[in-house]
This record gives C-alpha cells, structure tokens and sequence, in this order.
C-alpha cells in the first residue's frame, strides 16, 4: 500500500485514503512505529461519505481510536485537495468529534475548529490550578509564569487521572506559547493543535490575550488561533514530507 508522511508544526501523520470502514488499529501501531515501521503520532484514514468530502479514521501512535486531532485536521485537508477528493480549495469532513471546515491555501491551512467546551475551572493538582477544556478531545491546561520545566511523570499521572491532554502554557507579549502530553502518544508532541486551542480558550477567558493570537508549541513553529463570529479557528503551515510504499 502507497502512504504519505504529513508534518504538521511537529506533529506527524500517516494518511492515505480507503474505500470504506474498517479496524485498523493493528495497522496503525505498526505502520506508526518509530523504528519498526513508517514513524508518526498518528494515522488518518479518509473513507467516503454521502454527505461530505469524506470521513475520517483517526488513530494514535499506540492503535488507539481518537475523536479528534487539530493538526492532522489540517493535514488531511491538505491530502484531500491534493488527491482531488475535496472540492476547491475547501474541504469538509466528519470526524468523532463532528464537522470540521478547512481552507487550503497552498501549504496554509486554516481549520474550523469543533465549539470548545470548559468542562472544570477549580483544579488543583501539582501546585497549579489547571482548568478541564474539551476541543474535541479533553485537555488539562495550567497557565504558567514559565514553561522550561515540564514535568513528564506529573503530567502522565494527570493524563491517567483525568482522562485527559495536559498542558502548559505561558502568555507573554500577547503571545502564547505551549507544552503538551498527549494520549496514545503517552509523551510529550512537539505540536497539539486541540491542546493550543484550548490554551488560547484559557487565556481568552482570562482577559489575558485577544481574539487572535500568535502560538507557539515545543517545535517552534509559529500558528495563527483565532476567535472569529463564533467560531474558533486554528491555521498554520503544513508540510507533505515523502510518499511510501509499505510492505506492512
């Protein structure tokens, strides 16, 4: 079978696109494995749909089924304009989490992003006070006064007590910048897009930034999250690296 290697700002995928539904959890611990297989934090499978452009499946690194990735979004949109499976420079598509839009400019891609929900405020873990946020997938995010020191063994005994994400964030100049552990990773990305939106959300509601913002994950990179008419939007470059065929 042909794949293609998306990086997304840190976050790296494996997508190609099948003719209907199906468990491809095995695949995906095998074709995501660093040395053994391709490499990547997750997979996504594009499967056509009555209604939309397509469908799709959404797996971790460790074969486990996620309702939604904010980065892989803008990946998978990008695969489908290049592949003719959406229409234009748009595509819309179900996910677990519901209808994501996203436009394609180039290697620009901005997604809409799924209505945030603050679940909890008053969390007290750690020494911090972490707020519950679900984009799609849930997130613990602390706002922080620096973020050099990432505790990894903290935040895994977060993400298993919790369910959830766990993130850092810290404000400065109007910027946002942002560490996260991921689930199904059970590590820290370079790069959660869902993770960065609910940090934007956190400040946001904190009257610490404005209604668009600069973001900055462990990569480096540079993404645009934005509150626009309701609507949370999450835009940054992506980057097709190779296309493979694996014997896997």
């Amino acid at each position: 079978m042909t794949v293609t290697k998306y990086n997304a700002n840190g976050n790296d995928f494996i997508i190609f696109h099948a003719p209907h539904k199906e468990d491809r959890s095995d695949l995906a611990r095998k074709l995501c494995h660093r040395h053994a297989g391709v490499g990547a934090d997750g997979m996504v499978v594009l499967v056509p749909h009555p209604q939309y452009d397509f469908e799709w499946e959404f797996y971790n690194s460790d074969g486990s089924y996620a309702a939604m990735c904010g980065n892989a979004t803008r990946a998978a949109a990008h695969y489908a304009h290049e592949k003719g499976i959406s229409k234009d420079d748009k595509a819309e598509f179900l996910t677990g989490a519901g209808v994501i839009c996203a436009a394609v400019n180039g290697l620009y891609v901005l997604s809409d992003m799924i209505p945030p929900k603050i679940v909890g405020r008053h969390i007290e873990e750690f020494g911090k006070n972490w707020w519950l946020i679900d984009t799609g997938v849930p997130h613990l995010v602390a706002l922080c006064e620096e973020i050099e020191h990432f505790d990894i063994e903290q935040a895994r005994e977060l993400r298993y007590r919790y369910n959830a994400n766990v993130n850092i964030a810290m404000v400065k100049e109007g910027d946002i910048y942002l560490r996260t552990y991921e689930r199904g990773v059970e590590d820290e990305t370079l790069a959660c897009g869902t993770g960065m939106v609910a940090g934007f959300v956190r400040a946001h509601e904190e009257g610490l930034v404005g209604r668009r913002v600069r973001l900055f994950p462990r990569s480096g990179d540079e993404l645009d999250v934005r509150l626009e008419h309701g609507i949370y939007r999450f835009g940054g470059k992506v980057v097709k690296t190779f296309i493979a065929e694996t014997l896997i």
